[in-house]
């Protein structure tokens, strides 16, 4: 990017001129538990440990998803590059807590700066990354303005560019060339996706969806063997990664049903633990965040701790995808079940991940919903039928092992970008 368009510059000026905000922007967000309070001097770019001698690999995804989906990558790189030091970088403090259970040992995580040329400046003269890999959507013009000056190589992998994104890129086509112009290797996640960063002004260089390639979630086997000692014979619906609203919802969904079965809730953001109970205030909730145990009378087991998904996934009888029930919510990956062999229902809100929920509903490895009264009728009818069930779970578990596949190819693309 050395000749960035006048919208870049603007938005480099501007955001240097409201970097001095950017402690008191931090300290609110801690506020509302959006920050970590004690490391929040990394998201203005300043490091929060020394940086180790030898080449350093960079790796950057913003949320949860993307986080866990560069575990496989991580991995790969500790093992065939000892030499090099791994940065994982995260934006949210749950990816950050999520990580931190998944990272090797020797990987270093930070919180990524803010987009300011200040902080971006402060992090790249820190770390001094040989190699910069950006996971999906990360397109933050300082960051890689700053990643480029410093000499990184940079990769975009698994880029996913939605059609709104793209919409929004559209309007400024000069910045859109020169941000998507930066990167030495752009791996595309899908077929759309690799038609917008075309389109963009950008080129592909193959495909890789990491999510495909990611291993099954790990799981606690005693903590699993206590649950299951206390679920006893009772059926479970898993509600995975919930959002605002949906938590009620599968509530009265579950208690529509003849005999209603324990109703499992893993919401996306624990930290609405609170929330959800007042939600639910006439319904017996258990929470696991507190080490309250599952009774004859627990309706719901509010399952509000994280790295635990894989804990929840492995009790379920029937396992609902969250996200995907009320409009905006977008859908989350169910390849995550589908690991495990889980029988999957989704709602039809999965703009994020609508042409995996299609295949995987024309492979009969998912069934998709549309409101309230089908979904009941559905857990109605799979609660009773283990052979459905059994069936279903089957189809998820082959559709998601043959999606491996990309990943050895855009490895050998990315070793030709790593430092010496």
């Amino acid at each position: 990017m050395s000749r960035r368009p006048l919208t870049l510059q603007l938005y480099a000026l501007t955001a240097a001129a409201l970097e001095p905000l950017t402690p008191w922007l931090l300290r609110r967000r801690a506020r509302r538990g959006k920050e970590d309070p004690a490391r929040m001097g990394e998201r203005r770019g300043f490091a929060g440990r020394p940086r180790p001698e030898g080449p350093l690999i960079w790796l950057h995804g913003a949320s949860v998803g993307e986080a866990l989906s560069m575990v496989p990558l991580i991995e790969r790189l500790r093992a065939e590059r000892p030499d090099a030091i791994v940065l994982a970088t995260t934006g949210t403090r749950t990816a950050a807590e999520v990580l931190a259970s998944r990272l090797p040992p020797e990987a270093i995580h930070q919180f990524v700066p803010l987009d300011t040329p200040q902080a971006a400046a402060r992090f790249m003269a820190h770390w001094r990354p040989g190699l910069a890999i950006f996971v999906e959507s990360e397109l933050w013009p300082n960051l890689l303005a700053a990643a480029t000056t410093s000499g990184a190589r940079l990769a975009l992998a698994s880029a996913r560019i939605t059609a709104k994104s793209a919409r929004g890129w559209s309007r400024a086509p000069g910045a859109a060339r020169a941000v998507i112009g930066a990167f030495d290797l752009i791996l595309a996640q899908d077929a759309a996706s690799s038609e917008r960063i075309l389109a963009m002004g950008g080129r592909v260089d193959g495909l890789l969806n990491l999510k495909d390639d990611a291993t099954p979630l790990p799981v606690n086997e005693a903590a699993l063997t206590a649950l299951r000692g206390q679920v006893g014979d009772r059926a479970v619906v898993v509600a995975a990664s919930t959002h605002p609203g949906e938590e009620r919802l599968m509530a009265d969904a579950v208690a529509a049903l003849e005999r209603a079965p324990l109703l499992v809730i893993a919401p996306r953001h624990p930290a609405r633990g609170e929330e959800i109970v007042g939600a639910l205030r006439d319904i017996k909730v258990a929470r696991r965040s507190r080490g309250e145990v599952i009774g004859a009378d627990t309706a719901v087991y509010l399952a509000d701790t994280l790295g635990e998904l894989g804990l929840s996934y492995r009790l379920a009888d029937v396992c609902v995808m969250g996200g995907s029930l009320t409009v905006g919510g977008g859908g989350h990956n169910p390849l995550e079940p589908a690991r495990l062999g889980a029988t999957i229902i989704s709602g039809r809100h999965v703009a994020n991940f609508q042409g995996v929920y299609a295949a995987m509903t024309d492979a009969g490895a998912a069934v998709t919903v549309d409101g309230p009264a089908e979904l009941s009728a559905v857990l109605a009818r799979l609660l009773v039928d283990s052979e459905v069930r059994a069936r279903l779970g089957a189809a998820a578990l082959a559709f998601a092992e043959a999606r491996h596949g990309d990943f050895e190819t855009a490895w050998l693309k990315l070793k030709t970008l790593m430092p010496t």
